[in-house]
């Protein structure tokens, strides 16, 4: 069948605006990588000549270093404390039976609805103000979990909302206690959403600014670096930290992905055919 005249113009006009929307999104972090390798201390095009230097002075750089390690300490425990307290607040929330299940969800994900400054300011009175506490990384990772545990629990809630019960009542009618059937039914088919909400930590931990400027100490994390570095402008050296933080958040993105498919694939071998077994006799009977 002919294609009309007009049905060609909106398919072109929508292929062009999906590339112009693509462009938008990631055509800075292409220049960001581009000009991490610019020979210059100035950023801009075009580009004259290529280099590695900056890449090969990181390791020198001791301020810098320190701003990694401390961003890499706190992400990692914001991610673990989150991830654990997150998960475990979300059973009750989906599986437990409250007046106003809707109200509880909404005050457990409100602060996601929250502006960082308004969070940053209100920790720092409470923090410093009320608790009287020094600022250092202890309040900046009780600033992180502030933020990024209401994430975990929206991702894990929602896939405990899906989740077949029956897989859990099959277990038990086994002679699975609950702790076994949590640890080789449960968590096994949510680890997906368990990892997905770690990894979403992790990168909102590294890259939170506002909150993090409102309650550290003499640390610095990298965002704060990059504000003190950007102050005097910007400079490969920056490009080219950002360009390595890049690399490592989509290999460790992909590294979990693969992880957490793999660990479900074995959990779920390890079920084994009995429990489908039950599970559909239990449904033949009735």
């Amino acid at each position: 069948m002919p294609v009309s005249p007009r049905a060609r113009l909106i398919r072109a006009t929508l292929r062009l605006w999906a590339a112009l929307v693509l462009a938008f999104l990631y055509l800075p972090i292409v220049l960001l990588i581009l000009f991490s390798f610019e020979d210059s201390d100035s950023v801009g095009l075009p580009v004259r000549s290529l280099t590695t230097k900056w890449y090969e002075g990181i390791p020198g750089n001791d301020q810098l270093v320190g701003a990694i390690f401390t961003s890499v300490l706190v992400a990692a425990i914001v991610a673990c404390v989150g991830t654990l307290v997150g998960t475990m607040a979300a059973f009750p929330l989906v599986r437990a039976r409250v007046r106003w299940p809707n109200a509880a969800r909404v005050l457990v994900t409100m602060p996601i609805m929250f502006p960082g400054v308004l969070i940053g300011v209100g920790l720092l009175i409470f923090l410093a103000g009320v608790l009287h506490l020094q600022l250092s990384l202890l309040t900046v990772i009780a600033g992180h979990l502030v933020l990024t545990m209401p994430f975990v629990v929206l991702i894990v809630s929602a896939r405990l909302q899906g989740f077949d019960r029956r897989l859990e009542w099959a277990a038990a009618d086994l002679g699975a206690s609950p702790a076994r059937t949590l640890w080789s039914v449960v968590l096994p088919l949510i680890a997906p959403a368990i990892v997905a909400g770690a990894l979403l930590s992790v990168t909102l931990s590294i890259d939170e600014f506002v909150v993090t400027f409102f309650t550290i100490g003499p640390q610095l994390t990298l965002p704060i670096y990059f504000y003190t570095q950007i102050k005097f402008g910007v400079t490969p050296e920056v490009n080219a930290v950002a360009t390595l933080l890049l690399v490592a958040t989509i290999l460790a993105f992909s590294l979990a992905a693969l992880l957490a498919s793999a660990i479900g694939r074995i959990r779920r071998a390890r079920l084994g055919s009995p429990v489908a077994d039950s599970h559909a006799y239990s449904w033949r009977d009735s």
